[in-house]
């Protein structure tokens, strides 16, 4: 899959779950359980232990539609490991040019955190496939409404502050997409090993993510 349609992907579905989990075994049943349910984009944080070999796995077994990437990147080396591993998007909570570099030479899509009007430009500017605004929690969706009338032409995605009955506001706002990890990932359901609820949840969060995105062009 090229940038191009990995890009594609991600703005069509518009949901990356987020995966923080330390235990592998329950990973690839909850990984099974919110595709079932819509979600095709996995970003691995690289917090996650065996990360870069967990993205492999990933790559070699998922679905053609499935579009696996990697998150919490922060050094180039990082960067670097993960595409080689497969990796079809790279997610950072920082603006790292380095890494954007490793993205451009691998025809890889590049989403780097930006905070500020000056970060989000200055990413964008270099060649940011998406920016990923960090931390959105403490910003919320006008941000990205005041963010959009001078600079229209960007593509922002939310993560941290995103939950399954707030994704549409994040939209309406502008948002192109949305990373989102505890409210898809309900810890109680997952240590319940009840993973039909991740299913529903990840039905529901793409269902109002589509319908949010169909309002938009009424």
């Amino acid at each position: 899959m090229s940038r191009k349609e990995t890009l594609w992907q991600i703005l069509s579905t518009g949901v990356i779950a987020v995966i923080r989990m330390k235990d592998p075994q329950r990973l690839l049943k909850v990984l099974q359980a919110i595709q079932a349910g819509g979600v095709k984009c996995i970003e691995i944080t690289m917090t996650v232990p065996g990360a870069v070999e967990i993205i492999a796995e990933i790559a070699r077994s998922s679905p053609a539609d499935v579009v696996v990437g990697a998150g919490t990147v922060t050094e180039k080396s990082a960067a670097l490991a993960v595409v080689k591993a497969g990796a079809k998007f790279v997610v950072g909570p920082a603006l790292n040019f380095d890494i954007l570099g490793v993205c451009r030479e691998s025809d890889t899509v590049c989403m780097p955190g930006c905070f500020s009007p000056t970060e989000i430009l200055a990413g964008w500017n270099a060649g940011a496939d998406v920016i990923k605004v960090f931390p959105a929690t403490s910003l919320g969706p006008k941000y990205f409404k005041d963010i959009a009338g001078p600079f229209p032409q960007i593509r922002l995605m939310p993560t941290g502050g995103v939950t399954i009955e707030n994704v549409g506001e994040w939209v309406s706002a502008g948002a192109v997409a949305v990373g989102i990890g505890s409210d898809l990932l309900d810890k109680k359901a997952i240590d319940d090993e009840k993973y039909s609820v991740l299913t529903e949840r990840a039905k529901r969060l793409t269902a109002n993510f589509q319908e949010a995105k169909a309002n938009l062009k009424k």
